[in-house]
């Protein structure tokens, strides 16, 4: 059996969102899939981002999400990724989504919320790996141990634009910087422009100044990537809408950047919203 996995970037918390609000991006990780009969032991090839880094073995992402659903058989991948690493566009998750689906594929199993939950068990959350499953724009939330999620296409007239540095983050780092406790009037502003913010992104992007705007973790986390902050303010002095797209340090704002604006050091790319999440292809 041989066969393609498509996946889109993601990214999350758009402004107050954090760890619920989540929209998929047309930047893309391909991996090709051989498994079942005739296919012996394990062999990984990486080409694009990540290459030279990432293991080669068992410990591979890919690899581990793809064992995560049962599937015990050999296995010959072809990563080719174009999603960077480590700047806040869902690698991670792009990498679990691709590999849950490919063990669903090798097992002759259709895709259904036990995907997401095996994916969303990697993280802890489920905001980047639903966008990549379900593509458009995601609201994730947990019960207990089960993690959920609905989704919602978002409105033609959503721009996003990414600027992308060339340093790295990790999450982990990131959300240590977080606070154990904020204001309750924080946590107030949070709920409010969340809710905001999915009618903005559905419905009226005319609000995405307001509904991107964020007390819950940005300023907290701006000594990891002060230059991201610094774009993010003289954007949103200018009316464009702008925040970190997750964990950072990548920028996502919406509309036409204004030329006064200095983002040397940031690679901008503008992307579309990709509406239809993880594709699978066969492959002859």
């Amino acid at each position: 059996m041989k066969f393609l996995v498509s996946v889109p970037a993601s990214t999350a918390n758009l402004g107050s969102g954090f760890d619920a609000l989540g929209m998929a991006l047309g930047m893309y990780d391909d991996v090709e899939v051989a498994g079942g009969e005739g296919v012996d032991g394990l062999s990984i090839t990486v080409d694009g981002a990540g290459s030279g880094d990432v293991p080669l073995d068992e410990t591979h992402l890919v690899v581990r999400a793809i064992r995560a659903t049962g599937y015990t058989g050999g296995l010959a991948l072809r990563c080719r990724n174009t999603i960077p690493h480590a700047r806040g566009l869902g690698s991670s998750a792009a990498a679990i989504v691709a590999g849950v689906v490919a063990g669903f594929t090798l097992l002759g199993r259709e895709l259904d919320t036990g995907a997401l939950q095996i994916a969303a068990e990697f993280e802890g959350h489920a905001d980047n790996a639903a966008a990549s499953l379900f593509g458009g724009v995601v609201v994730a939330w947990s019960e207990g141990e089960r993690y959920r999620a609905v989704r919602m296409d978002a409105d033609a007239r959503v721009r996003p634009v990414v600027l992308i540095p060339s340093q790295e983050s990790s999450t982990k780092t990131t959300r240590g910087l977080l606070p154990a406790e904020v204001p309750h009037a924080d946590a107030a502003h949070a709920a409010g422009r969340a809710a905001l913010a999915v009618h903005a992104l559905t419905s009226d992007p005319t609000v995405l100044l307001a509904a991107t705007e964020d007390r819950l973790h940005q300023n907290y986390r701006e000594p990891a990537w002060p230059d991201t902050v610094r774009v993010i303010n003289d954007l949103r002095k200018l009316g464009v809408p702008a925040c970190v797209s997750g964990a950072g340090p990548t920028v996502i704002a919406f509309g036409d950047l204004p030329a006064e604006v200095d983002t040397h050091g940031f690679d901008v790319r503008r992307l579309d919203v990709d509406a239809a999440g993880v594709r699978v292809r066969p492959l002859d």
